[in-house]
């Protein structure tokens, strides 16, 4: 089967490797869709993955093309990446996100940028019958959007500043907005970015603008600065970005969490339990039209031509928002 692998650092082959085998409590996906996220340009051009050579890729979805149990043949599929312990003591409360001993589809263990897959039952999510496989390989980047946007618990009325005009930047303020949010704000250096989430209904940040909760989405320590800046007093920040060095932060910057006695909170992943699964959530208010997650999808390449969709992300030599690779170039709706 066809696939991108990744074989060590900038060197990302389109090949074929073996069929996976399906072990007893797996299924074989055909994978369809398979998003490319911000932490994979990073992944292939400077960290590489923990080993090589690995099949990147993890916001995918996909059809069940061979199930044991044969209960799940036939069913289309988004795929939670994270593959817990299910010991430590994270995992016993059901905090997946923070288990000590975790597996991670695209990074651990090969992942969606191949033909077929072999996938833990445990991680499959079913997507309902209105949406397309591209809308389906959002659900990750929509659940990473709704837990941070929830751990700021807004309010009916309150307005929101988010740092990073992303993919998930923009789920996450679509989420305040089915949360109440009166309106959300965004800053960045891309005025391209701007323009683009003004066609959601959002607003440029301008100074002055109260502010009630902040999302800090870039990992840049002059956004956490600003953020921290313009929140008013008695409010609330999270912070998602996930910085590529130290994080600094002046005395001022500092002062501004101690003077006005802000709630500062940290996101990491998403929820993915019996008592709170952001997934299931982003698919439901996917299929209701509430969270639309299509037009965020501004460039689809078929697998073959992986390596120019990712040099295009990485040298930015168009405007682009998420770009998705199908494993099929015109078979990719349910």
């Amino acid at each position: 089967m066809k696939c991108a692998n990744l074989h060590s650092i900038n060197d990302l082959r389109y090949e074929d490797i073996p069929m996976p085998v399906c072990a007893e409590d797996e299924v074989i996906i055909a994978v369809k869709c398979c998003g490319i996220c911000g932490s994979d340009i990073p992944r292939v051009y400077e960290k590489g993955t923990y080993h090589f050579p690995t099949v990147i890729g993890h916001e995918f979805s996909g059809q069940v093309v061979h199930d044991p149990e044969n209960a799940l043949t036939g069913k289309a599929v988004a795929v939670f990446p994270l593959l817990p312990c299910f010991s430590c003591e994270s995992c016993r409360q059901e905090r997946y996100a923070t288990c000590e001993n975790y597996d991670y589809y695209g990074s651990r263990r090969n992942g969606g940028m191949s033909e077929y897959l072999a996938v833990k039952r445990w991680n499959l999510v079913s997507v309902p019958e209105n949406l397309s496989y591209r809308e389906a390989a959002m659900c990750e980047p929509a659940a990473v959007a709704r837990h941070a946007a929830s751990k700021l618990q807004i309010k009916k009325g309150d307005t929101m500043l988010i740092s990073g005009a992303g993919p998930i930047g923009i789920l996450a303020g679509q989420w305040a907005r089915l949360f109440g949010a009166k309106q959300v704000y965004y800053f960045d250096i891309d005025q391209r970015k701007l323009e683009f989430c003004k066609s959601f209904g959002f607003a440029e940040y301008t100074q002055g603008t109260q502010i009630s909760c902040a999302l800090e989405g870039t990992g840049h320590p002059g956004a956490l600065e600003k953020c921290l800046d313009v929140i008013e007093p008695k409010g609330r920040m999270v912070l998602m970005g996930n910085p590529a060095g130290d994080m600094p932060m002046t005395q001022k910057t500092y002062w501004h969490i101690l003077k006005k006695e802000l709630s500062v909170f940290g996101t990491w992943n998403s929820a993915y339990s019996q008592t709170q699964n952001d997934w299931q959530a982003a698919l439901t208010e996917m299929a209701s039209g509430r969270l639309d997650v299509k037009p965020l999808i501004t460039h689809v390449f078929p697998l073959k031509d992986v390596q120019q969709a990712f040099d295009m992300v990485r040298n930015k030599t168009e405007f682009f928002n998420k770009v998705m690779l199908t494993m099929e170039e015109e078979n990719d709706t349910l």
